[in-house]
Order: structure tokens, then sequence, then C-alpha cells
């Protein structure tokens, strides 16, 4: 049989590990999170007071993303306090992103063995009792051993989550329990109530905004990639995997930027 496309929404499981699915997403962010903290422990232990090329480069990044955190917040004390989880969002999405579309990587495949079928249980009437057979059918089949990281739901969902959390309780300990949720729950007047009642709608529609943008805008992109590799393979992926890695940086940027402009708009007194 000729072999398509193959397109699917969940990650592939390549493993278990104690009843546990391991996807190939899972490997993706495990390995990235090694690179980068093998990379911060590298350049960490080897700052001088003469900066090389690679402390250049990374003391310029940081200084400008936390000036441009200052500059929002209005205050280096929480420029300072937020900077550590807006930079990990941004270089954590970036990288994943970035690494699915490093050659040879879609090409590493595994063939994992699959269980089909189930204990089944029937009546013996010859020898009046039940007897258990167990169907056991083995698939054998293909998978990528790594996986882009943002074309994973599962994945862009827990780093919503994360943000969510993040804002909710920033605007908590500078507000207050009762200020910060005043702004949600008002009733003075009727048009300050239905007011309240949009916010709180459009507060918890941030995770499925942040989750479903970058899953959508990345996903879109690998299943470009995928036609435009089985149609025109040896001139059209080439363009595209250069724009992937432009669309990559942007959505890295705006995930990062949301979520640190509503701490902005959740620390910040109701007007």
């Amino acid at each position: 049989m000729e072999e398509g496309i193959h397109i699917t929404l969940k990650a592939d499981t390549v493993t278990g590990l104690y009843g546990l699915p391991i996807t190939n997403t899972m490997l993706t962010s495990w390995l990235v999170m090694l690179v980068l903290i093998a990379l911060g422990v590298y350049v960490g232990r080897r700052l001088d007071k003469i900066p090389g090329r690679l402390q250049t480069f990374f003391e310029t990044l940081f200084s400008f993303i936390l000036d441009y955190i200052e500059e929002v917040l209005e205050s280096r004390t929480l420029a300072l306090r937020f900077f550590p989880l807006l930079a990990t969002l941004f270089l954590f999405i970036l990288c994943g992103n970035w690494f699915g579309l490093l050659p040879g990587i879609g090409s590493i495949v595994v063939s994992p063995s699959v269980h089909a079928g189930e204990a089944l249980e029937y009546a013996d009437p010859a020898h009046g009792m039940f007897a258990e057979t167990e169907h056991l059918e083995r698939e054998e089949h293909t998978v990528s051993l790594f996986h882009p990281i943002s074309v994973d739901l599962n994945v862009t969902l827990a780093l919503a989550i994360i943000s969510f959390v993040v804002i909710e309780v920033s605007g908590v300990l500078f507000l207050g329990f009762f200020t910060y949720f005043g702004k949600f729950l008002n009733v003075r007047s009727v048009m300050d109530f239905l007011v309240g009642l949009i916010e709180l709608i459009s507060e918890l529609a941030r995770l499925l905004s942040f989750s479903f943008r970058l899953f959508g805008n990345m996903f879109a992109g690998k299943t470009l990639i995928l036609v435009a590799m089985f149609f025109v393979p040896y001139l059209l992926p080439v363009p595209l995997m250069m724009y992937e890695v432009l669309v990559g940086f942007i959505q890295a940027s705006i995930f990062a930027l949301l979520t640190l402009f509503f701490i902005k708009i959740a620390i910040s007194e109701a007007h």
C-alpha cells in the first residue's frame, strides 16, 4: 500500500514507563530542557569581565528582555521578579519550535509494539465454568522519535495553565484577594455587574486562547510543510521551513508578551 501524508492531532507513543505512555513530544521537551539547562550551566560557569561572543550574545538578549519588562511593568523590582518566568517561556517555546525543523530530526523513527485487543471471558458449557482468554495482536508501525512541542495541544495547554496561574496569583498578591476579584464580582450596579461578568469570561477564556493560538499556528505550519514535501519535495519545503523559523520566533515572543501584558493588567488597580 502506498503511504500518504501522516497528520495526527495527538503525539505518538514511543514507549512506556511503569504503565505511563512516553510520547515523542515528551522526549522533545526533555531534550530541549536538557539543552537549555546545560547551556545555562556552561555559560554561567564561564562568566568573564571581558565577555566572549557567547556571553555577549546572552547578556545583550537578556538585557533587552529585562529592559522591556521594566518598561511595561514600570518597576525594576517587578521586572527582576518576573524575568525568569518570561525568559524561560520564550526560550523553551522557541527552542521547541526550532528543534523540529532541524535536518534529519523527522527521519529518526522507532517501531513501538502496540497491543490491540483485550481479555475476553466466555462460558464453557462442556465444563460448566468460565474460561478466560486474551487476544493480543501486535501491529508494527514506525513513529518519529521527536516531535515539535507546540504541535501537541497537551504541551500548549500546560504552558497556558502555568501562565494563567501566575497571572491570577500575581493579581491576588499585589492587590489583595477581595480587591482583585472585585474586578469580576461587582454588584454596585447592573452595568458594573455585567462588565465584571464579561471580564471574568475573558479571564477564563485565556486558557483556550493561549493554548490554541500557539498550537494552531504551529500545527498549520507543520501540516503545510508536510503537504509541500509530499507534492513538491525538492523545491517548496525549503522556503516554507525558513518561514517557519520566523513563525516559531514570533509565536514564542507572542506567548511571552501576552503573559507579560496580562500580568500588568492583573496587578493594576481597576478603573
